[in-house]
């Protein structure tokens, strides 16, 4: 079996001001139940903890069996745990309502007679709209700082990427567009007849653009306060995902918290004369558990066993916490 050289809980401990807790890996390897057992394990340390999806595609409400879609809320039975599935489709359509405003201003502020739809739609249907709405509203859950911890479940791991990684997208964007908007200013000045200094709600709006995305950086890249978390199960191909995405993840500053392995079949559990499938999956298992330790020496952080049955519900959450943090 693997050695794990530093647990959950000794990472914890060696990190008290984490507070920003990323769980994300190949789909179905058990991101949300990961998600939902450490944001418990903090609410049990008395830290006022959010646990939220960003996942388009939610299952914190199947996890608890509790709706917790479209607003933050309380989870029964666990006093300091709040839960929230971000709406989609509401962050998407707000944001296409800030991007129409902007458009039409701008429209209006260069004279150009023409409607903003086409503009709109050009903007709003790009692939990654939707990573970014969901990236402004994550960012404006962390700014509000009403948690102690905030526990995210995200998308699989190439969306996770795009969505973490947005920081630093849109730092080179945005320091892009205040030069243009300088140069397109200075321009102005030149061909106008008044040297008066105009305002420009659009610069405006760019400098304090860079301002929250460079904060929204230096959060997601302090490695004090933050922490992202592979999950993978004991097979090729999710392992496979999370050793190419670790890189990436580093080339972005995110911090990697470690490697959890998820749904490891007991051989002690299975009795004396299991059948014969079993014991090819176990073999398979123990196979790649050895890869595992050789590619990820040192940040695997828990092994967590495959129950007798689905992890569902506040109760199988408290029993996989204990898995998770080694109690």
């Amino acid at each position: 079996m693997l050695k794990i050289e530093k647990n959950m809980l000794q990472f914890m401990q060696e990190h008290p001001n984490l507070k920003y807790v990323f769980f994300g890996g190949k789909g179905g390897v058990g991101k949300t139940v990961l998600a939902g057992a450490a944001a418990l394990w903090f609410a049990q340390q008395g830290k006022y903890t959010l646990l939220a999806s960003t996942n388009p595609v939610h299952s914190l409400t199947s996890l608890l069996d509790q709706d917790v879609f479209g607003k933050p809320t309380p989870v029964k039975g666990v006093p300091n745990l709040i839960a929230y599935e971000i709406d989609t489709k509401d962050t998407i359509e707000r944001s296409k309502k800030e991007i129409r405003e902007k458009i039409e201003w701008f429209l209006k502020y260069a004279d150009i007679k023409t409607r903003a739809d086409e503009f709109v739609e050009s903007a709003t249907m790009n692939p990654a709209f939707e990573e970014s709405a969901m990236f402004e509203n994550m960012v404006d859950l962390m700014f509000k700082d009403e948690y102690e911890v905030y526990v995210f479940d995200t998308a699989p791991t190439a969306n996770a990427r795009r969505l973490l990684g947005m920081s630093s997208v849109y730092s080179l964007w945005v320091d892009k567009m205040v030069e243009s908007r300088r140069e397109a200013q200075a321009l102005r000045r030149l061909l106008s007849f008044t040297k008066r200094e105009e305002k420009d709600p659009l610069m405006e709006y760019l400098l304090n653009f860079r301002d929250r995305i460079n904060r929204a950086k230096a959060l997601l890249t302090n490695a004090e306060k933050t922490a992202f978390f592979f999950v993978t199960l004991p097979e090729a191909l999710p392992i496979a995902v999370i050793r190419r995405f670790i890189n990436w993840f580093q080339d972005f500053g995110i911090p990697i918290g470690g490697v959890i392995v998820n749904m490891m079949i007991d051989r002690n559990a299975v009795g004396d004369n299991p059948p014969e499938f079993v014991l090819n999956r176990i073999a398979a298992q123990e196979h790649y558990l050895k890869l595992i330790e050789e590619l990820f020496n040192g940040m695997v952080r828990a092994i967590i066993p495959l129950y007798e049955t689905e992890v569902r519900g506040v109760e199988m959450l408290k029993r996989t916490a204990k898995a998770l943090f080694g109690e």
